[in-house]
């Protein structure tokens, strides 16, 4: 017998432990064979995923050096253009933590020339917009050699360009964090103040001292003061409404007290109350048909509240796990909970993402719940597993796309019977119980083949490390297209801010786009 050409050398159809022949694959962590991502797409996944806890194939040490290698290399070849990137996503609130930007943009500020290092420290403001997100970048300028002149000409701006109302709030507010405190901040970048009234904030900041007679600016720093002196709590409450106070400037023995989170509700940022929302619970602020939970209710409906405050799907998903499970991660606190406010958060994770218009196109939704699915979690949250992410994310496109099916897969598929209008906290149980195993990501594309399905796009929820089949996912597109005459389109979500995908870069009808981007399923929808 002669070689069997057709199975050492098949364009068509090749198994995934093998690179398809002639093609750029490589192998994955998985020891399957996808395509690399360029370092451009790295730099949106770190962005926007970032590597807290790792993956299932990867420590979150081993995945933060190779995402910060690949976002380093970038900043060497255009690294104007990644300051822009870093901007764009944090000043849209597109990823669910800032961190990954702030660390991007000191990097940046470090690594790059003298253009990219210039636009760096111009960015810091849009960038850093909190004393805490100031500390981190100063933290985290160290690793790449510490401070410089336009380093600190960029910080002492920070302190200036706010007006000294708006600086004395943050002084109170974040005082400390990262081995770091403003006052080390202040003392490195020697600002010149602005105002009379910013160099009163910055001796409190300094010194402690708050010279009289007190401005108007500063009374949020007065009201700090005299609030480690009251006595009962109706004095704190009366304190934190007249002056703003914030929550973290409340002595801790009020902070069980209902009057004061009352007092604190009123005019609570969304982030922050949204964070809180048990321990309102717990205190007894938030019951069944009180003013409080109305209250949260309606903000929580308030589509454009949301989007100004940058509210993120995942802080909200976040949230209404642990809120829905009345305990903390930990264990060490219990609440009981209120319906209105897990229905108020079951929409509320809807409203984050864009606005989105139908395409019309008959969509296949297809999660990948593979065992290396389940390690790992997304942007640091517990319990947030790529898994349990890619399905609270697909049922945004679904509740628009008016022709849609889920399926789930592993080495085989599992049809769903999963409706937009299912709340997301059972969508979740439902996806988290299933069982686990190897991953073969041409399972939606043959399953829709052999079913006779007409989809006209495949969007897979994946972390990419496929490696069980016989035959790769874009070969099994390509069989597909050929069998039914349509041109069918697929789109990767990459859920793992890894370096693949099964995406072929050079198929105009193949796009990878990042979980969780509050962009993402208008991208999707548009494709």
């Amino acid at each position: 017998m002669g070689i069997n050409f057709r199975k050492i050398f098949n364009q068509a159809q090749t198994p995934q432990s093998e690179a398809i022949p002639g093609s750029t694959q490589v192998p994955n962590s998985a020891g399957g064979h996808a395509w690399r991502l360029d370092d451009w797409a790295r730099l949106d996944r770190f962005l926007i995923l970032g590597t807290e806890g790792g993956s299932y194939y990867a420590s979150e040490r081993a995945l933060t050096r190779d995402s910060a290698a690949a976002v380093e290399r970038v900043i060497r070849k255009d690294g104007q253009r990644v300051v822009q990137r870093i901007v764009e996503i944090s000043v849209e609130g597109r990823a669910p933590k800032n961190d990954p930007a702030i660390f991007a943009l000191a990097m940046a500020a470090k690594l790059g020339d003298f253009e990219t290092r210039r636009a760096a420290h111009a960015a810091l403001p849009r960038v850093a917009r909190t004393g805490t997100h100031l500390m981190h970048f100063a933290s985290w300028l160290e690793l790449f050699g510490g401070w410089g002149r336009g380093s600190r000409h960029a910080v002492a701006r920070w302190f200036n360009d706010k007006s000294a109302a708006a600086l004395a709030y943050q002084a109170v507010k974040y005082q400390a964090r990262d081995g770091w405190s403003l006052r080390d901040l202040l003392r490195l970048s020697h600002p010149r103040a602005a105002s009379e009234a910013h160099q009163a904030v910055y001796r409190w900041i300094a010194d402690g001292v708050l010279e009289p007679p007190v401005q108007e600016a500063l009374a949020v720093i007065d009201a700090f003061e005299h609030g480690k002196y009251v006595g009962s709590a109706a004095e704190m409450a009366a304190l934190v409404r007249e002056h703003d106070l914030p929550r973290e400037a409340v002595p801790t023995q009020w902070l069980t007290e209902p009057l004061v989170w009352e007092a604190l509700l009123e005019r609570m940022p969304m982030t922050a109350m949204i964070r809180n929302l048990a321990t309102m619970t717990k205190v007894g602020l938030l019951r069944p048909l009180s003013t409080a939970t109305k209250t949260v209710v309606a903000r929580l409906a308030d589509a454009e509240r949301l989007r100004q405050a940058r509210i993120h799907p995942i802080a909200v998903l976040a949230a209404l796990k642990t809120y829905e499970s009345g305990r903390s991660v930990k264990g060490q606190s219990e609440w009981k909970k209120v319906p209105a406010i897990v229905d108020a958060l079951d929409e509320a994770f809807y409203k984050t993402f864009r606005v989105l218009e139908p395409s019309g196109e008959r969509t296949l939704l297809a999660l990948d719940v593979s065992g290396s699915m389940e390690g790992g979690v997304v942007a640091g949250v517990p319990g947030l597993t790529p898994r349990v992410a890619a399905a609270a994310m697909a049922l945004v496109t679904a509740a628009v796309e008016p022709q849609h099916a889920f399926v789930a897969f592993a080495t085989e598929l599992t049809e769903l019977d999963i409706s937009p209008k299912m709340r997301l906290d059972k969508v979740v149980r439902m996806t988290s119980g299933m069982p686990f195993g190897g991953t073969d990501c041409a399972q939606p594309m043959i399953w829709a083949q052999r079913r006779k399905i007409q989809v006209d796009k495949f969007v897979v929820y994946t972390d990419s490390e496929t490696w069980a089949g016989s035959v790769h996912p874009v070969q099994a597109l390509r069989a597909y297209r050929k069998a039914t005459g349509i041109a069918a389109k697929l789109v990767v979500v990459g859920m793992v801010a890894n370096g693949f995908t099964i995406a072929d870069p050079d198929d105009a009808g193949m796009l990878d786009v990042v979980g969780f981007d509050t962009a993402t399923p208008e991208v999707i929808s548009r494709f």
